[in-house]
Order: C-alpha cells, then sequence, then structure tokens
C-alpha cells in the first residue's frame, strides 16, 4: 500500500498511515523544522484538559498529544482509523486508551465527552460534514470541539511559497525521510484540496457547532478552530447560552 487518492477511501487512508505510523512522529518534527510542536502546545490550551474532563482524541495517531492531555488530569480517549497507528500507540503509551474508529461512524454513545479534538486528521475524512456532526453528537451539551489544521497562508506571497513548498520539497524531503514518501505526496495534495479558515468555519455551523472561531498560526499555515455543543433546548423551549471558545 503506497499512497491514498483525494477520493480518501477510508481503507487507503488507514493503510498508508499503517505503513508509516513507526517513524510518523519524527517525520512530523523535521518536516515542519519543529514548528508542529509549537503547534501542539497551542491545541494543548485550547483543549485545556483538566481533572474530571474525559476527551476524545480524534485522528489520535501514536497518542502524542494524547499523552499531553492526560498529564493535565483529562480522561483520554485515543482513536484513530489505523489500526497501526493504535498498535503502535499502545505499545509506546499502554497507559492510555486506544480505540480503532471512523470519524464519520463514532464508536461511543451520545454525549459521552467534555471536549472533542483533532489535529491534522479531519482533512483524511472521507465525509467532512458526516464527521463534523458525529463529533458534535459524542459531545456533551456546552461541549467543546477543537480543530487543529493544515490551513491558508493569509499573505499572497508566503501562500505563492508555500504551495511551491507542499507540491515540490515535501514530496522530496519525504522521499528521504519517510519509509513511505508517497504519502507525503498525498500529504502536499490534501493540503492544497483543503477548505481555507473561512470555508471550515462555515462547515462547523452547518453542523451545528456555535462559538466557532479560528486562530492563524505561523501566517496560516495551521489554523486552530474552536467551537461549542450548543446547551439543551430550556423548558420554554430557548436553547441556553453556549458558552464561546477560549480566544476564539
Amino acid at each position: 500500500m503506497s499512497r491514498a487518492s483525494l477520493a480518501k477511501d477510508p481503507r487507503e487512508i488507514a493503510g498508508m498511515f499503517d505503513a508509516v505510523a513507526r517513524r510518523y512522529d519524527l517525520t512530523n518534527d523535521v518536516m515542519s523544522l519543529w514548528q508542529v510542536r509549537m503547534w501542539r502546545a497551542v491545541t494543548r490550551a485550547a483543549v485545556a484538559a483538566r481533572p474530571g474532563m474525559r476527551v476524545l482524541d480524534l485522528a489520535a495517531g501514536t497518542g502524542t498529544s494524547s499523552v499531553d492531555y492526560a498529564a493535565d488530569g483529562a480522561d483520554v480517549v485515543a482513536c484513530d482509523l489505523s489500526a497501526g497507528m493504535v498498535a503502535e500507540g499502545r505499545r509506546r503509551h499502554p497507559e492510555i486508551e486506544f480505540v480503532v474508529g471512523d470519524a464519520t461512524d463514532l464508536p461511543f454513545p451520545d454525549d459521552a465527552f467534555d471536549v472533542v479534538t483533532i489535529s491534522y486528521g479531519l482533512r483524511n475524512v472521507q465525509d467532512t460534514a458526516r464527521a463534523l456532526e458525529e463529533m458534535a453528537r459524542v459531545t456533551r451539551p456546552g461541549g467543546r470541539l477543537v480543530i487543529a489544521e493544515f490551513s491558508t497562508p493569509v499573505r499572497a506571497a508566503f501562500r505563492r511559497l508555500y504551495r511551491f513548498y507542499l507540491g515540490t520539497a515535501l514530496p522530496a524531503a519525504g522521499r528521504l525521510l519517510s519509509s513511505n514518501a508517497d504519502a507525503y505526496g498525498y500529504l502536499g495534495e490534501s493540503i492544497l484540496a483543503w477548505p481555507d479558515q473561512e470555508a471550515l468555519a462555515g462547515m462547523l455551523q452547518r453542523a451545528g457547532w456555535r462559538g466557532v472561531g479560528y486562530k492563524n498560526l505561523s501566517g496560516g499555515i495551521v489554523a486552530i478552530h474552536r467551537a461549542t455543543k450548543p446547551e439543551a433546548p430550556t423548558p420554554g423551549g430557548v436553547p441556553g447560552d453556549a458558552p464561546t471558545a477560549p480566544g476564539a
């Protein structure tokens, strides 16, 4: 299995990530020039995990972010489509609960989590709208969603340079660093085809999320989107006020 196509067949996506599981985190560090660590810190602050909270970390990979949320005191479930990633995560972090699962059909009951978060994985889901609705289903009323995803640089000159990097330099670097270089060709193509910040914010609204906002990192290479699931309707039939995502 070499790479997935932009059709994003779940079996192809899972197979591609199975193949890169062992060296995935190291390769991401190098190919992002270690910026991924800063992006992860900002995401961790947005999730704001604490004791007594239940957090679902989707597209969790080997559990790098899940460990941070657990260290902050939360009860964490790490979920990923790739059985290879889950196996590697369980090997590295046996204290974390790992589950193989598809974001479009989550194996969890309604209203099960205080926070749902997904980092650099929403772009790989075949049906984004369905996944956002599923995330809302498993989040409790008043609970929050935090998405970290590659996005569109704000400045035109930087945007052109970034497109060159994704289309040319990234695949070349992948051939040097990764056990599955073609996966990084897919990575560049999938980022270029992904909706920009405002388009994703609109998708969140249509999926029923409220208090939607985002913060650009590294000039818009990455955006952190935040949203809140509306409170349950009051007896008078008027939805309660939902808290605004911090920093949105």
